[in-house]
């Protein structure tokens, strides 16, 4: 594979909307222009997602409210998924419910127990208007469920219930980038 065909090697890594950013719970507009400035928002997002470690970006995260989310993630069998979903729509999230460890990236450093089925079909298209469907299966429908939700502007954190969210509302008051942690 030759260095230019590397998602995001010629991206900018922009910064991360954190927990508190309104950019985060509010519905992401439908991408109307498949031209440059798109293609250069999905590599910035590579380049921002692998900068900070996740396996997952949605473009809300790096404060652009558009339907748009990358990924390079494994399933349950570690079999790697690489891509990105333009105006994606979760047409499927079946199969059977697990709580299992979830993190994020505009949550940095914490993790809590969420439900997500463990299956999920996601459809949408390229940065170049070609029609795609991706199905995962394990933890990357985990993922296809996670990003899809932040461009509804739900974040995981919203999803947990009961002494999880007590715990996890803990966290993230503590947390040393909360914007609750600091002075107003």
């Amino acid at each position: 594979m030759r260095h230019g065909s590397i998602p995001g090697a010629h991206g900018r890594v922009r910064p991360l909307s954190l927990l508190g950013d309104p950019v985060l719970h509010t519905r992401c507009e439908d991408v109307t222009d498949f031209g440059p400035e798109l293609a250069r928002l999905v590599e910035d997002m590579f380049a921002t997602m692998y900068a900070a470690q996740g396996v997952g970006l949605a473009a809300n995260q790096v404060g652009e409210p558009l339907r748009v989310f990358v990924y390079d993630c494994p399933d349950d069998e570690d079999v790697r998924h690489l891509g990105h979903v333009v105006n994606p729509r979760l047409l499927e999230a079946d199969g059977i419910v697990l709580r299992g460890p979830e993190g994020c990236l505009s949550l940095p450093g914490l993790e809590a127990g969420t439900e997500r089925h463990d299956h999920a079909v996601v459809e949408g298209f390229t940065m170049t208007g070609e029609p795609i469907t991706v199905h995962g299966t394990g933890f990357f429908a985990r993922c296809l469920q996670h990003e899809a939700d932040h461009l509804e502007g739900t974040v995981y954190a919203d999803r947990v219930t009961g002494w999880r969210k007590r715990k996890l509302t803990r966290q993230v008051a503590r947390a040393a980038w909360s914007r609750e942690a600091g002075p107003a």
